[in-house]
């Protein structure tokens, strides 16, 4: 079976998301998990934005990088700039994909327009995960 790790800056938001489409479109077919170069703590808005969708992130935590060290990985996706340039290296084959998604924990402005930030984010990373899965994992 596949092994995927999802990384971001503090593995609360952007990767919690791919983590659980990636799980949802890929089922059976790989171990996924997720881990920031540093640790924030899962974003509530992260969970509830999911729930909308009915995927469950509530027994998420948020994971620094080092837990994986003696994990052999198949795939790392970087989704966001910070992660892919300060990553330590840690030794590893897997093939690297990267794509630069917006932070929605930094938006700005009511709930509704943070919440709306939230939804964009939530479909460009889910139709991200859904063609990783088809023409990686199928």
């Amino acid at each position: 079976m596949k092994k995927v790790l999802v990384l971001c800056t503090g593995n609360s938001c952007r990767s919690q998301i791919a983590e659980g489409y990636l799980r949802y479109f890929g089922g059976d077919k790989a171990h996924i998990y997720s881990a920031g170069i540093e640790t924030h703590g899962v974003n509530p808005r992260a969970v509830q934005v999911m729930k909308e969708d009915a995927i469950d992130l509530s027994g998420h935590t948020s994971n620094h990088i080092d837990e994986y060290t003696g994990v052999d990985f198949d795939y790392v996706i970087t989704v966001c700039d910070n992660a892919k340039e300060s990553c330590p290296y840690f030794p590893t084959s897997a093939q690297k994909f990267h794509y630069n998604f917006s932070d929605p924990a930094k938006a700005k402005g009511s709930e509704e327009e943070i919440m709306h930030q939230f939804r964009a984010v939530r479909q460009l990373i889910r139709d991200y995960c859904s063609d990783f899965v088809s023409k990686n994992l199928a």
